[in-house]
């Protein structure tokens, strides 16, 4: 009976000891863990694009006062309202969305073409030691190379042409999707690679199931890095490459403005080249590396 009596206090001890752990644990997981408030989207809209539209006011400022001040002459350097109106010009007559589908839709399919070639070709060069003693570096030699200096050769094969334009893109693109593709592969532990061998992820299946989702950071980063080289690939190509059969897109649109010794013309191109880049990066390719970064728990949502 007095064993009972003594016994129970000192369960209760213990009891109120686990209690208190379990509350100390609960403390440090709470300090550990980050609270984030979920804030209106118009709010978070407007955080986001703050910064942006101060930086554009920024320029446009300075562009107002070089005018204004005639560090140039007017024909030379048109003022922001006058490159305002050539873009609204061209909006009224029809052709502004024409020029830029033009673009867009070879840049597009370019690209893709560029992504099938180019990850094939990185995942032979990351695999195999022989191929990549031999054209490895050869490929960050093409990387490497303005993509213009493709374009004589280009015409002299295929001539004024659509081929032209779609062979200077892939030359531009491939090199820089590979380059990725072999960096996020070379960046995958080992032991990833011997797990996946031990469930029976070989070949093809290893490639898809393992290789592809390790290496999907640097792959992100090639792919981003092969759209802005199609994109200049694109615009060098389509300056050169002027022919009535082919359509106008932005390239063509500014060499156009260029022979008419139009600035305002000139810079609205430029200006259209921008957005285009510009928005293909924060609609597409930024979503997608941060939805790849959080998922492996690299960026925090904030």
């Amino acid at each position: 009976m007095a064993s009972t009596e003594t016994k129970a206090p000192a369960t209760a001890a213990e009891g109120d000891g686990s209690g208190d752990l379990a509350g100390l644990e609960a403390g440090l997981d709470a300090l550990e863990s980050r609270v984030v408030d979920r804030q209106p989207w118009l709010r978070t809209a407007a955080s986001k694009a703050f910064p942006p539209l101060v930086a554009i006011a920024i320029v446009l400022a300075l562009w107002q006062l070089a005018y204004h001040f005639a560090l140039k002459p007017h024909y030379l350097l048109p003022s922001p309202v006058e490159v305002g109106r050539s873009l609204q010009q061209k909006w009224l007559e029809g052709t502004l969305l024409s020029f830029v589908w033009t673009s867009v839709s070879r840049g597009a399919l370019g690209f893709l073409a560029s992504v099938v070639l180019g990850t094939a070709l990185g995942l032979i060069v990351a695999r195999v030691k022989a191929v990549r003693a031999a054209i490895g570096p050869i490929l960050s030699g093409l990387q490497s190379l303005p993509s213009v200096a493709w374009v004589p050769a280009a015409i002299i094969w295929f001539g004024l042409s659509d081929a032209t334009i779609y062979t200077v893109v892939l030359l531009g693109a491939v090199p820089s999707i590979a380059n990725g593709l072999v960096a996020g592969v070379d960046q995958i532990s080992p032991l990833y690679l011997r797990a996946g061998r031990t469930i029976g992820a070989t070949g093809l299946a290893g490639v898809r199931h393992v290789l592809l989702p390790a290496a999907l950071p640097g792959y992100i980063a090639g792919l981003k890095q092969g759209w802005a080289f199609s994109w200049r690939s694109l615009m060098a190509a389509e300056l050169i490459v002027n022919a009535p059969d082919l359509g106008t897109g932005l390239g063509q649109l500014l060499e156009q403005g260029r022979e008419l010794q139009d600035m305002s013309w000139v810079l609205s191109a430029i200006l259209l080249i921008l957005i285009v880049g510009i928005g293909i990066e924060l609609l597409i390719f930024a979503p997608v590396e941060r939805r790849v970064l959080r998922s492996r728990g690299l960026l925090v949502k904030s």
